[in-house]
């Protein structure tokens, strides 16, 4: 069911937005029509992490810089949609200057939501959506795409990251106000061989800025750990938590929880 009038009172409302797949031309992946049928999906689906862009503009409204400052989004993802299906975004509406965390959504035109989660500013007394979710690992005999993945294992420590391209203007000029390109820049590999061969998809993405905001043309590095590798009836899957670091002082900057599950029915090693 769709969000009533007398909730939409409560709160601010993205525009509807049509996201295209750009992704549909890669082999194997579940953004690829051909991939993403087989395994039964609908069509080639979009990245959840396209999705987390369409809160910027309530962001803006409802907290300003102080977010890109220090803020959160935490969306664990729901349902996925297709090339150019009507989304858009909803948070409760803040209070005003203070530190506070809001519920936070993307829902479909017929009311089903795509991503629930948090939005939050400051230090508020509770913890964002994602971090909510107990970790909980599976005994190694029911892992068969990722039993060579263990907790608290590194993964591959990035360099000299440096966006030049992608800011915003006004008060915003030179710094990312982008969440994926955020994501972009926190995410983590793992060496492929440590995975055998399924579709992967993203289950759930949280951003912390601690003390940003991230800025244009600025050298950063980060580092990452697997927190958790689990199972369930339809997928393995694993957390991995990165830290990005300003290089020139060291500080803090962001950190990300991740969480990517691979299909069962997609890997050969659960065939039989």
């Amino acid at each position: 069911m769709a969000t009533s009038n007398a909730e939409m009172e409560s709160k601010i409302v993205g525009e509807w937005q049509q996201p295209i797949n750009q992704w549909s031309d890669q082999p194997g992946s579940i953004h690829n029509d051909a991939v993403a049928h087989k395994v039964g999906m609908r069509g080639g689906t979009i990245p959840g992490t396209v999705h987390l862009d369409h809160f910027v503009p309530l962001i803006k409204s409802g907290f300003g810089m102080r977010w890109f400052q220090q803020g959160s989004i935490s969306m664990y993802y729901t349902f996925a949609t297709t090339h150019k299906e009507d989304v858009r975004a909803i948070i409760s509406t803040p209070e005003g200057d203070q530190d506070e965390q809001v519920d936070a959504l993307i829902e479909t035109p017929d009311g089903k939501t795509v991503a629930r989660g948090t939005l939050a500013v400051g230090n508020p007394d509770v913890q964002p959506y994602v971090r909510t979710i107990p970790l909980e690992s599976a005994p190694p005999d029911q892992l068969r795409i990722l039993c060579a993945l263990e907790v608290g294992q590194p993964t591959l420590d990035k360099d000299d990251i440096v966006v030049t391209e992608g800011g915003d203007s006004g008060e915003y000029e030179g710094i990312v106000t982008r969440p994926s390109l955020m994501y972009e820049m926190l995410q983590a590999d793992l060496p492929r061989a440590e995975i055998a061969q399924a579709v992967g998809f993203f289950g759930a993405t949280e951003i912390i800025l601690r003390n940003g905001p991230i800025k244009l043309n600025t050298p950063y590095r980060s580092t990452g750990k697997v927190v958790c590798v689990g199972a369930s009836p339809k997928t393995e899957f694993f957390y991995i938590d990165t830290w990005l670091y300003d290089k020139s002082s060291g500080e803090l900057v962001a950190e990300m929880r991740k969480l990517t599950r691979f299909m069962k029915a997609s890997a050969p090693v659960w065939e039989d």
